[in-house]
């Protein structure tokens, strides 16, 4: 196995473009050496509290090593930079002494400094003839100019802490000939995944559920554009509307490629070209930008491009490339797809909206636990309410989980079974409220009473019938008290919430009682 030392400091541009956090940065260097098979053996790294262009000997500063008996990267106390200065000397010799007896085999460099913090253990470098690999101009120029076995060297503007660890070790990997696949997951070895199971990172759900912020932003511009005052954020959200494609690209791409920055750049060039294809056109444009980074950012490497150039190749062209191809083969179909879906809603709802409503709020229940509702309807709701700003289902969503919901933890802080039920049906039943959210808070309720789990989809039924008859269009995950304002029928929204909350609660009142009663009976 070989081993390597880390050595440089926060620098001075790298500051501002992951240096600021040290432990993420060179968490991702260990990472990245893991999937490789090379082994952190030293670490020397002068982490201070400010850009080093701009720093005096009194900025606070930290030194961060290697712990080699734990195995994980440890610091010192803050302390002034002129005393980490000190410090950090013996740590350059203890590391060239490392290097002269043959027990570091490479170098991985960050803004470090050749002429003095680090220049013992970059001389022994330098006369052992390491591979040496890192980012930093200047740094990087004077190594070079010194004799040092330079392999692969970069800027640090445009790069990220991902891709310079993935630059690095890729070119380390090529020099002893080891296989090396990219880690894209968390940092510090927090996750193993490579390309080998890239369809496994595509998530429609893990998208969708990243991307609602932005819908519901939509939503609430709606609503907002309808008082009189407010009127010209119509213009507002027409412009919001467009940008619901570029928000779920820029999501797919980073959540695929794993490459953060370079992945949301990749994601953000596709959604903008793809965005005619509607929303799927902005989900499948972002799913192949990522793909496309993956494999452009490796390519570019394996071809010996500077970080920098890598960074761009695999951001801006991998956007690009997956744009182009949404844009000129794939946005009809996916724009007919969701016009499709949407059509096939409002057919049904305009065939008989009562049934409609009866039967989505009967089965959305046993879809949020069964796990269909976040991969099928949640999709689908967004789908709605990329051309109007509010869904059918939507409505449903609020009125049939959160406000039974919501009835089933007030049944229960009112009229519990036991005592302690009240403490934990409040949290739920605030959050219900407040937030439009947390459904999963009358779980316990309606996995131990069955009364009370059919009443659920009873009080769920009821609401969508109510729904239905109203014909109201909405959305959930904002405060119960809002959602009224942000559909297209306040009043019956309104009364539909209160029917699933009312009737929820009434059920779970009786399931409540007639427990105690049999509780009290067998006691």
């Amino acid at each position: 196995m070989k081993k390597i030392a880390i050595l440089g400091s926060s620098g001075g541009n790298l500051y501002n473009l992951g240096g600021k956090e040290p432990l993420k940065l060179l968490g991702e260097i260990e990472t990245q050496c893991k999937s490789a098979g090379i082994e952190v053996e030293e670490i020397q790294f002068i982490g201070a509290k400010a850009s080093m262009d701009n720093v005096s000997k009194d900025t606070p500063t930290k030194l961060y090593t290697w712990d080699s008996i734990q195995n994980k990267i440890a610091f010192s106390e803050e302390k002034s930079l002129s005393e980490i200065n000190t410090i950090s000397e013996e740590k350059d010799i203890a590391i060239a002494e490392k290097i002269n007896d043959g027990k570091i085999d490479g170098l991985i460099l960050m803004s470090s400094d050749p002429k003095s913090t680090n220049k013992h253990s970059i001389k022994a470098a330098i006369d052992k003839k390491l591979p040496i690999v890192g980012t930093g101009g200047t740094s990087m120029a004077t190594i070079q100019s010194l004799g040092g076995n330079v392999i692969a060297t970069s800027g640090t503007t445009g790069t990220t802490n991902r891709t310079r660890a993935v630059a690095s070790v890729q070119a380390l990997s090529k020099y002893w000939g080891i296989k090396y696949k990219p880690t894209i997951g968390g940092s510090s070895g927090s996750d193993s995944s490579t390309d080998d199971n890239i369809l496994q990172r595509i998530s429609f759900r893990g998208i969708m559920m990243s991307a609602l912020p932005g819908f519901i932003a939509m939503a609430l511009v709606l609503a907002l554009s309808k008082v009189p005052a407010f009127s010209s954020l119509e213009d507002v959200f027409n412009i919001l509307i467009q940008g619901l494609p570029v928000i779920v690209a820029a999501i797919a791409a980073k959540q695929v490629s794993g490459l953060d920055e370079v992945g949301i750049v990749a994601g953000v060039v596709a959604g903008m070209l793809s965005s005619k294809g509607g929303l799927i056109g902005g989900l499948i444009g972002g799913i192949l930008a990522g793909i496309l980074a993956i494999y452009l950012i490796r390519l570019a490497l394996s071809w010996n491009f500077p970080g920098t150039t890598a960074n761009i190749v695999s951001g801006g062209l991998s956007g690009l490339i997956a744009g182009l191809i949404v844009y000129f083969l794939i946005s009809p179909i996916t724009l007919m797809l969701g016009d499709g879906i949407r059509s096939v809603i409002e057919t049904a709802v305009n065939f008989s909206p009562i049934l409609a409503g009866g039967l989505a709020g009967l089965l959305i229940w046993p879809a949020i636990i069964g796990g269909v509702y976040h991969a099928a309807i949640l999709p689908i709701v967004l789908l709605e309410m990329e051309t109007t700003g509010a869904s059918f289902l939507g409505a449903v969503d609020m009125t049939g989980l959160v406000m039974v919901s919501a009835g089933i933890t007030l049944a229960n802080i009112l009229f519990p079974k036991q005592k302690s039920e009240a403490a934990i049906a409040a949290p739920g039943f605030f959050i219900n409220v407040a937030f439009g959210t947390f459904v999963e808070a009358a779980y316990p309720f309606m996995f131990s009473d069955k009364l009370v789990f059919v009443g659920a989809m009873i009080s769920a039924a009821l609401s969508g019938i109510f729904v239905g008859i109203f014909n109201v269009h909405g959305t959930a995950y904002v405060p119960s008290i809002t959602a009224p304002a942000l559909s297209d029928n306040p009043f019956g929204f309104l009364i539909s919430m209160l029917v699933g909350l009312v009737s929820a609660f009434i059920i779970t009142v009786i399931a409540n009682k007639v427990n105690k009663s049999k509780i009290n009976r067998e006691a």
